[in-house]
This record gives structure tokens, C-alpha cells and sequence, in this order.
């Protein structure tokens, strides 16, 4: 899962010749058609600069890598750290990532720790990812999608990622944890502004506040009324004198955040590009099998999370042939990566049944804990969606849509589309 979704990548410039030729310069990474389409850019990096500078304010840069090979080698590198407190004092100075404000009482969660302390956080979670707690959930996901999608039926037109995919993810992720009605739409609110980014600070920090006490409220509940699921999980160990209150927070905080933008961007993604490839949309609704592959191939082409989250040098060393120092920041791009033609061959175009492991989900010790979660419930959701709105159109050009202007994850921020009603 990803941490730190509200990291933004600042501007670099992007010169043009009299004629309008693009030069030999570092290109644009943020804007509208960079998230749209963020191929040449790494296209250029990955021959120019595979170990890229990328100034993210005046004071403020961080390493950017995009070769398919650094990048795996970085997601396995001890050096690399997650710890914050790593980072240089410049660095600190900014607020990148989430939290914003680096919080005491949200970074405690497992994707800002190395070593023991990690591995104590992620197995402190690891039981409501076994194979009998995800059977109960994806069948209440099944459930749920067909909940939503007779909501749609009916309709002229609804929009995917707000009437559906959203929705259900945020659901998914609630049941996970265990998070009671009544706080399902703060929550709600507060997680969707956290990932989608692209709003002012104190937005940010009025978001953060708001999910950190309703999920120290979730904790409180199940103090008092007894359950399953994640948070019973956490009580317990906090019990055991195993784990602290902040950490059990946390990690409540980052599973929120973390555990659906991956689903929502998952399940929009492959809808949107079944339906600009009627022939590979035919074949997933006859062919299960098939179906995964174009699941496997989404996750590889608009990678869920695009930026692995932050990693600080904790020693003098070298990557992508750039010698980096102790304190400095790096960012792994795993969509950058993924479209690596060396590895997987005309990158950007959409080829279910590919070779090649991409790395969507990142890897290494930090390897998303709810990566089979999000590729279940994304599959059923696609699923329902191909055996129930078959006629299923886009309702405006494809290149007209907008995705998240967020560093860290990747998503549609609309999908809207045209539902036959016959």
C-alpha cells in the first residue's frame, strides 16, 4: 500500500525551439497533460537522466529514478531508508507527503520503518489480509458492486469513479477495518481529499485531522464493543503491550488511505481501457482468465501508485550512476518502470498477457501488503460491470479526462459514461 499520497512533484521547465521542436531539456512533470500522459517525459529521463534532480519547491528537490532496473534494484536497497527522520533538514522544511505536518501520531505506521520495527507493523496487520478474512470481504464486494450498479441501471449516465468505483473501494476497505456506518462519510470526505491531492495545505490538514479522529474513534468503539476484523486485531496487540496506541492510529490512518485509492484507481482504469479496446472488452467478459490479464496489464500502464513513497540515503553511495548523499530524498517511479521498453516492449500500449513482472505494487520488504485485495476486488468490479452494463460508452473523449494531480498515486478523477437502458 502507499503512504504519503498529498507528495506533489514540482515543475521543471520544458524549453522549445523557434520552430517548435522540443529540446534536449528536463521536461515538465506535473500539469494536466503530463498526468495525462506522462510517457515522453519518461521516455526522455530514462535516456538523459535515469537519476533525475527534480526540484519540488525553491528550497526543496528530491532524486527521481525511472529506469525499470534502478528502480527495482532501489525498492531492494538497504540504504534506501523509510524513516523520515532520515531525511535532511531541507527536506523537513517542506511540507511533502503525509502527513503533512510529520505528525508524531500518524508517521508510527509501517511504511515509515525499516528493519524490526517494519516488519513488528506490517505483521501487526498481516491477519486481515489471510486467505479466510479476504474470502469473507470480497464477498461482501460482491455484494456491494451489485448494490451500486443497480443504482445505475436506469440511468442516462453516471460516472464510474464517483458512482462506482469510489464507493466501493471505500466500502471494501471499511469492512476490512472494521469502521461502522455512521463514520463511513467522514471518512469518506476526508480519505478522497488525502489521495486525489491538488488542494491547499490547510485543506490538506483539515483532511488529515478529520481521518486521524475518526480512526482513533474506530479504535475506541471496538475498545468497547468487542469484534473482528483489523482493528480487533490492533486492540489486541495493544493489549499485549505489543503495539502503542499511535501505531495502532497509524496504521489505521495509512490502511484508509492506502488500502483504497489503489482499488478505486485499479477498477476505473481497466473500465476505461476495455472500453477503448472493444476487442479486449469482449474476450474479458467471455474469458475469466483473460479478465486478469487485463487487470495485470492495467496495474503495469497507469500503475496505481506512480511513485513509490519516499526514501531517504542513509550512506554515501551511488544509483543510476549519480552519487547521492546521506539525508537525500529519492523517489522510485514505478510508472516510469513499468513503461520501460527494455523490459517490456511498445510500453504504452495495452497488451493484456504481457511478460515481464511489473512492479505496480512496488517491492522489496515494503511490497504492498493489500496488492492481492486490491486485484480481487478489482476483478469483480470490472466483472460486474462487463456481465451487467454491456453497452457500457464513453461519454466524452477519451482525452478529455482528467487523472489525480497527485506525485505519489495515479487515478482518474472522472470516468463518465453512457448506460443503455434497454
Amino acid at each position: 500500500m502507499s503512504t504519503n499520497p498529498g507528495a506533489k512533484t514540482g515543475p521543471t521547465e520544458l524549453s522549445r525551439s523557434r520552430g517548435g521542436q522540443r529540446q534536449s531539456t528536463s521536461p515538465t512533470l506535473s500539469g494536466i497533460e503530463f498526468n495525462r500522459n506522462p510517457s515522453e517525459a519518461y521516455t526522455w529521463l530514462r535516456a538523459h537522466a535515469p537519476a533525475h534532480k527534480l526540484e519540488l519547491t525553491a528550497t526543496t528537490w528530491t532524486w527521481l529514478l525511472t529506469r525499470y532496473d534502478d528502480v527495482r534494484a532501489g525498492l531492494q536497497d538497504s540504504r534506501l531508508s523509510k524513516r523520515p527522520a532520515m531525511a535532511s533538514p531541507q527536506w523537513h522544511k517542506v511540507p511533502l507527503g503525509l502527513p503533512a505536518d510529520l505528525r508524531e501520531s500518524l508517521l508510527a505506521q509501517m511504511s515509515n520503518e525499516d528493519g524490526e520495527t517494519h516488519l513488528r507493523l506490517r505483521r501487526a496487520c498481516a491477519a486481515a489480509f489471510s486467505s479466510g478474512r479476504q474470502r469473507s470481504l470480497n464477498t461482501q464486494v460482491d455484494t456491494l458492486a451489485g448494490v451500486l450498479i443497480d443504482q445505475l441501471q436506469g440511468q442516462p449516465t453516471a460516472d464510474l469513479v464517483a458512482d462506482f468505483a469510489y464507493p466501493l473501494s471505500i466500502a471494501a476497505i471499511a469492512n476490512l477495518i472494521g469502521i461502522p456506518q455512521q463514520l463511513l462519510h467522514r471518512l469518506s470526505q476526508s480519505a478522497q481529499v488525502i489521495a486525489e491531492g491538488g488542494v491547499p495545505l490547510a485543506t490538506t490538514l483539515a483532511a488529515t485531522d478529520e481521518l486521524e479522529a475518526v480512526c482513533a474513534e474506530v479504535l475506541d468503539l471496538h475498545a468497547h464493543h468487542p469484534s473482528e476484523g483489523l482493528t480487533a486485531d490492533l486492540l489486541a496487540q495493544i493489549d499485549a503491550g505489543t503495539l502503542s496506541r499511535h501505531e495502532a492510529v497509524a496504521n489505521l490512518f495509512v490502511m484508509v488511505v492506502a488500502g483504497h485509492e489503489t482499488t478505486t484507481s485499479a477498477i476505473a482504469s481497466a473500465i476505461l481501457a476495455l472500453l477503448a479496446h472493444p476487442h479486449d472488452k469482449a474476450r474479458a467478459h467471455a474469458e475469466p482468465s483473460y479478465l486478469t490479464a487485463v487487470i495485470e496489464e492495467t496495474l503495469r500502464l497507469q500503475a496505481p501508485i506512480q511513485n513509490a513513497t519516499w526514501r531517504f540515503v542513509t550512506e554515501p553511495l551511488t544509483l543510476a550512476g549519480q552519487p547521492m548523499n546521506p539525508g537525500d530524498p529519492v523517489l522510485l517511479s514505478l510508472l516510469a518502470a513499468n513503461r520501460d521498453p527494455d523490459i517490456f516492449p511498445d510500453p504504452d500500449q495495452f497488451r493484456p498477457g504481457r511478460t515481464g513482472r511489473h512492479l505496480a505494487f512496488g517491492g522489496g520488504p515494503h511490497v504492498c501488503i493489500g496488492a492481492a485485495m486490491a486485484r480481487a476486488h478489482a476483478a469483480t468490479a470490472v466483472s460486474m460491470v462487463l456481465d451487467r452494463l454491456p453497452s457500457l460508452q464513453l461519454a466524452v473523449p477519451e482525452s478529455q479526462l482528467e487523472w489525480w494531480p497527485n506525485g505519489i498515486t495515479r487515478g482518474l478523477t472522472h470516468l463518465p459514461v453512457l448506460i443503455d437502458r434497454r
